[in-house]
């Protein structure tokens, strides 16, 4: 299984012909990826949750989603370290991409049955999550110092037919949901990631397999963190071990509240608590793995640490964004669905609205590239990855005021049209194509050669734990004191939360902005 050494490819500083296969399977599994995600929410509160109480059964859709997006963006951590470790990118890519077909088949077959429905759903996550942190990274494996500077260009492209997919899912999908039911709207997506595993497939031969590590590394990241940690110097304490310790008891105590948290806010806060602790103590520690461990595996642990920090000031973003196909929609179904465009005059399914995102991306990447971007380094602005991504912080804190304010007019009984939703979706994109787009290529630069698979599954972590804000915020509004504070403040339940989230990302954008000022950029592409 595992891959032969790297098979190179003389490129001279071109673009790499095996490009347009892993960008046309990109493109099918996210037209499968969002096309079922996008009709979620609705399907749940139309069909699958019947058995809940009315009043309830939007909150109990949003607790069902984002626990599934939280379980979409925590299994790279495995597919990265498989790929690492034992089989390479390519094979995990494949083998989890069958897993990921066979969840798409559950929604279709058990569309009455919550079981089963759940079940596919976790394979879908269990797929999706597997393979996400290696197809970014496969595609940087494709270049190397002679062709680096087109790799943004397609990291650009590799995002742009994300959205192309997307654009096309959100359109459609709705409509299958209405007028076909659930079995076809559920079963195109499941064709369409099976075509997307075959075209990777066809393009085997063609591209360059980075080899994963034949033997454990006694200089990895792990061992060089437990080094740093363990180690005693004569005469000084052990400040950093006793900062993971507590990390350690406090991610016990977390588990301990699943109860009255439930499973998945108390692991998956554990889990945050526990790399944080570790992670700072590590850092307080860290120059006495020298010695022990190699400068470069030392220096390799420091800039992943430095790493860690900017993907989790980025946490806030996800927890805005991923609530477009949840608190989003919910509020869309509120609003009148008559729109006039033109002379004509139609209805909008709510769930449609979501392809506004993608085709604003398919827009915003061109004009930012061939406009905004040039203009800016004109006057002096240089648009540099980490101030793209404090501005893109920015942008989605302003999509929030502009939702919570249309909240608030729903909630005083004035009849709002759908149209007034896309300037927040115009916003939060403007916001996405900044942080997302640009955080790909900055997790993959950053990384170190032996790591690059683990940490873009770091990188994917951040949207977990982005979605674990929203599951502690949905559960800490249910508290019937917190409730009636909101209630006295004369403010609605659903416009608070939002309002509270453009907060949360405002001070995010401010923290992200002072640190990128200390981040220094290193060049990590394969030589």
């Amino acid at each position: 299984m595992n891959a032969p050494a790297v098979n190179e490819v003389k490129t001279a500083g071109r673009m790499p012909r095996q490009i347009p296969y892993i960008i046309a399977n990109e493109g099918c599994e996210r037209f499968s990826f969002y096309g079922m995600r996008n009709i979620l929410t609705p399907f749940l509160i139309s069909t699958l949750l019947l058995f809940v109480a009315q009043d309830q059964r939007a909150s109990e859709a949003k607790h069902v989603f984002h626990t599934f997006m939280m379980g979409v963006y925590f299994f790279p951590l495995l597919g990265g370290y498989l790929a690492d470790r034992y089989f390479g990118k390519y094979n995990t890519i494949f083998w989890f991409s069958l897993i990921y077909c066979a969840g798409h088949a559950c929604l279709a077959i058990f569309e009455d049955s919550v079981n089963g429905f759940y079940f596919g759903l976790f394979l879908i996550a269990f797929g999706s999550g597997g393979i996400k942190p290696l197809v970014a990274s496969f595609v940087g494996d494709q270049f190397d110092k002679t062709n680096k500077d087109k790799a943004k260009v397609v990291f650009d492209a590799f995002y742009w037919i994300i959205n192309f997919g997307s654009f096309f899912a959100s359109l459609l999908m709705p409509i299958f949901l209405r007028d076909y039911g659930p079995a076809v709207a559920f079963g195109i997506p499941g064709i369409l990631m099976f075509v997307a595993t075959m075209v990777l497939w066809s393009g085997k031969k063609k591209y360059v397999h980075v080899p994963p590590a034949a033997v454990a590394d006694p200089h990895s990241f792990a061992r060089v963190v437990r080094t740093a940690l363990l180690t005693q110097r004569p005469g000084a304490g052990r400040p950093g071990l006793v900062v993971a310790g507590f990390g350690a008891l406090a991610a016990i105590v977390s588990l301990a509240m699943t109860p009255s948290w439930g499973f998945v806010i108390a692991a998956c806060t554990a889990l945050v608590l526990l790399l944080a602790c570790v992670g700072i103590g590590a850092s307080m520690q860290l120059d006495r793995a020298r010695g022990v461990h190699p400068d470069i595996a030392v220096d390799g642990v420091r800039a992943v640490l430095r790493i860690l920090i900017v993907f989790g000031l980025v946490t806030p973003f996800w927890s805005l964004f991923d609530q477009k196909a949840s608190t989003w929609i919910v509020q869309a179904n509120a609003m009148s669905t008559e729109v006039s465009l033109l002379g004509w005059t139609f209805n909008v399914i709510p769930a449609q609205m979501q392809a506004l995102n993608p085709l604003l991306v398919m827009l915003l990447i061109p004009f930012n590239n061939l406009v905004l971007f040039p203009l800016l380094n004109k006057i002096g602005l240089v648009p540099t990855a980490l101030r793209r991504m404090t501005a893109g912080i920015a942008f989605s804190a302003l999509a929030w005021i502009v939702v919570g304010n249309l909240q608030v007019q729903l909630d005083a009984g004035d009849a709002v049209s759908i149209a007034w939703q896309i300037l927040p979706y115009a916003l939060l994109t403007l916001g996405e194509v900044l942080v997302s787009a640009t955080g790909l290529e900055f997790a993959y630069s950053q990384a170190p050669a032996s790591m690059k698979g683990v940490i873009m599954a770091l990188w994917y972590l951040a949207v977990t734990v982005g979605n674990l804000w929203v599951l502690i915020v949905n559960s800490g509004v249910k508290n019937e004191a917190v409730i009636a504070h909101i209630e006295n403040s004369g403010m609605g339940v659903i416009a608070f939360q939002m309002y509270f989230f453009a907060g949360f990302a405002l001070l995010a954008a401010l923290a992200f902005g002072l640190y990128a000022k200390r981040y220094k950029m290193v060049d990590h592409y394969r030589a």
